[in-house]
């Protein structure tokens, strides 16, 4: 009896699904059974997940979906896009896995062709790794996207090059995981190779160029999330409100990936 006997499951109906491969890019299509809105979200996924995510019945698209259908509103279109378990999108730079970035947005056309039209609306969708990758993505290329809903993601105020009392003193104030710590600025260094390139990619970097005309942005992230990323989602909240970013920031009280479900479905699917 003391044994736990499993994971809280969702109710819902999943999505018709469609599964595609081009070049080392393999995504799925997904439509609700009841329709859905000329809006296209492009999900991308979090570490060591894939493109089945979407209609996991115990992760927070399944609650997504099921929120969708307990209401009156016309879903997108989501389209789960992955190249792995685990990728940065960076544009092509010193490092040999960099690159991703430009194929990613080179695909689009072709993506948007198996879905059946150009979207009213390109929208994007990223947790954890995958927040990160929304946010290089869309404020890399903002007139590719309307918006941008990133959770919980990989943004620091200090770059990956900082020496080691400067992260040292990032993890005691953020009060982040060591052992993650070390393990995401070894991920970043498989992508960018100094300062100048970490600047190119990075969210605090790119947002203090940004404007009233980017995407419009969706920030959550748990106060108490054990990859540090607190600090460097609200720092990345407070430049884009007073660069007149359109910014809704959702600090929660919780850990990595604490998600606020209502408003993130109410986000990514109105107009």
């Amino acid at each position: 009896f003391t044994r736990r006997g499993g994971s809280q499951k969702v109710v819902f109906t999943p999505a018709r699904a469609e599964q595609f491969t081009s070049g080392s890019l393999n995504y799925t299509i997904y439509r609700a059974e009841t329709g859905v809105s000329d809006d296209v979200v492009f999900h991308l996924h979090g570490r060591n997940l894939d493109p089945s995510i979407w209609n996991d019945d115990t992760y927070f698209t399944s609650q997504v979906q099921a929120y969708w259908q307990r209401s009156s509103i016309k879903p997108p279109t989501v389209v789960v896009v992955s190249y792995g378990p685990v990728w940065l999108l960076t544009p092509k730079n010193s490092t040999a896995e960099s690159g991703l970035l430009d194929d990613f947005v080179a695909r689009l056309p072709e993506i948007e062709s198996k879905v059946g039209k150009p979207p009213r609306h390109r929208i994007l969708l990223g947790e954890s790794m995958g927040g990160l990758n929304v946010l290089i993505s869309g404020l890399s290329r903002p007139e590719q996207f309307s918006k941008i809903a990133s959770l919980c993601p990989g943004v620091y105020l200090d770059s990956p090059f900082a020496d080691y009392s400067t992260l040292r003193a990032a993890v005691k104030r953020t009060g982040a995981d060591p052992k993650i710590i070390f393990g995401v600025t070894q991920l970043a260094k498989r992508y960018v190779s100094n300062d100048e390139e970490w600047n190119e990619v990075s969210p605090i970097s790119l947002i203090e160029r940004a404007d009233q005309n980017y995407p419009e942005l969706y920030l959550s992230c748990g106060l108490y999330d054990s990859y540090g990323n607190f600090e460097g989602t609200e720092a990345l909240a407070n430049v884009a409100i007073k660069r007149g970013v359109k910014t809704a920031w959702h600090p929660l009280y919780g850990g990595h990936c604490a998600i606020d479900v209502a408003s993130l479905a109410d986000f990514l699917a109105s107009n």
